[in-house]
């Protein structure tokens, strides 16, 4: 019998009676205890180790990216619990979708994988260094090289002849999106080569760090107020100069928690004001009477996509590790983390169905801003939102993010990853002007059903 198919028999023995998580804010081991049940009802949906399926996968709807992004969250989950249940799966998921390169580009995934996505990966690998996971077998890849990889691949990818630098959405150019460059994939390689500085003390990491936010501020990504909108068509004639101001949680969070890192590796004064902008912005935008919430779709008539239901959560988890890394955001951060933790807890009362195998009464809706009563959203970004926001308190007694100097461990190699990314997968014929304008039109659709059915937050244009 599959492993959670015997916990689901169980649970409905012991557990007939739960509903809602009733949380003491106060206690520590009751915060653990709601995390728990979270956490148990996220890896519900989680197929990747049934016999026949591939580790490391979630099913359909959920993208490969919110896969590492979870297992990414089960790491710091264990290190802010000290709860080991979920440490062989995503140790093997994350080994197992390294792919033959070693470097985040599986063959089961290739084909439609995005900058972006890769680089949840990496940013999971990254973690599982920070926080000393199990390191695998030295004749296995490590988490510190993977990391590596996956940064050395991007400063290949990076396109000065195009918007002054930049990396595109999309690796391979019959992928749509490949014409647009945003705010998440260059955050991924800030993120990642922010965090390789910290950990390393290689400066080759911090110089390029600088380059990649300078540039995002260049180009307009990165407004004077600190407020990240989320990219612009890099195609033909447009050379970054339309930008979708867009604003997602992860987006700005992405680029917080690299700026901390930055701030705790150099003290210096230009990060700690970079530091001060993006949560100042993040407090401002991202929080409606102190609860996280998602504005450029979630009160919108055509609601969060299956992507966008997963964002906020990584603001949630990144805010409360920045409070660590910076202290001075501390009083900013944590009130706003406490309020959008008890409102997350509260939206975690859905029944059990088809759509949710956790616990009876203890399924997370989306919005926190509808505390009393469960909307009715189940799924694998509902339940990963929810986790990161009631575990983000514990951060206070997990440890600092290790680097070599303060007891990591994992070992890394500097010249990882392919040289290039035409090895990756089969091309029948070289890509022509023609592959490339269809490229581009098929991302202007994108692009043009992505305005169409959103409300924005507009940044200031000062």
């Amino acid at each position: 019998m599959h492993y959670f198919k015997l916990l689901a028999g169980i649970s409905s023995l012991l557990l007939p009676s739960v509903t809602a998580l009733d949380v003491d804010w106060t206690s520590d081991s009751s915060i653990k205890s709601a995390a728990s049940t979270i956490a148990y009802g996220l890896v519900a949906y989680y197929t990747g180790n049934n016999t026949g399926d591939v580790p490391g996968n979630l099913p359909d709807p959920y993208y490969w990216w919110e896969a590492g992004a979870m297992f990414g969250t089960l790491i710091d989950y264990w290190a802010f619990t000290g709860d080991e249940t979920y440490n062989d799966i995503t140790f093997q998921a994350l080994q197992h979708q390294v792919g033959s390169d070693e470097d985040f580009m599986p063959d089961n995934q290739t084909k439609s994988e995005g900058n972006d996505d890769q680089g949840f990966w990496a940013m999971a690998a990254m973690t599982a260094a920070e926080q000393n996971f199990t390191n695998p077998d030295s004749d296995q890849p490590q988490w510190l090289a993977l990391a590596q990889a996956v940064y050395n691949e991007y400063v290949n990818r990076w396109e000065p002849d195009s918007c002054g630098g930049g990396m595109r959405w999309q690796i391979f150019t019959f992928n749509n999106g490949f014409n647009y460059k945003n705010s998440v994939s260059n955050g991924c390689f800030f993120n990642i080569a922010s965090r390789l500085a910290r950990y390393t003390g290689n400066q080759t990491y911090a110089d390029w760090a600088a380059k990649i936010f300078e540039w995002e501020q260049g180009v307009g990504f990165i407004k004077d107020n600190y407020n990240v909108l989320d990219g612009a068509g890099c195609g033909g004639t447009d050379n970054c100069t339309t930008i979708n101001a867009a604003q997602f949680t992860y987006n700005a969070g992405l680029f917080l928690y690299g700026a901390a890192h930055m701030y705790n590796y150099t003290s210096a004064d230009v990060w700690k004001t970079r530091v001060e902008g993006l949560t100042k912005s993040v407090a401002d935008i991202f929080f409606d009477g102190g609860i996280m919430w998602e504005p450029s779709c979630e009160k919108s008539e055509a609601k969060c996509n299956t992507d966008q239901q997963a964002f906020k959560g990584h603001l949630s988890r990144w805010m409360a590790l920045t409070a660590t890394l910076a202290p001075f955001t501390y009083d900013t951060i944590m009130p706003l983390l406490k309020t959008s933790g008890a409102a997350a807890a509260k939206q975690c009362s859905g029944p059990a169905s088809s759509e949710f195998k956790g616990a009876a009464g203890t399924g997370c809706g989306f919005s926190w801003l509808q505390q009393a009563t469960f909307d009715g959203s189940y799924g694998v970004g509902e339940q990963l939102n929810a986790l990161q926001a009631v575990m983000a308190p514990l951060v206070e007694q997990a440890p600092i993010p290790y680097t070599a100097d303060t007891g990591g461990s994992s070992v890394g190699n500097v010249n990882a990853g392919s040289g290039s990314d035409d090895d990756k997968i089969a091309q029948p014929r070289a890509i022509t002007v023609a592959d490339r304008a269809g490229a581009g039109i098929l991302t202007t659709m994108v692009l043009g059903g992505l305005l169409g059915g959103m409300y924005f937050v507009i940044a200031d244009d000062k």
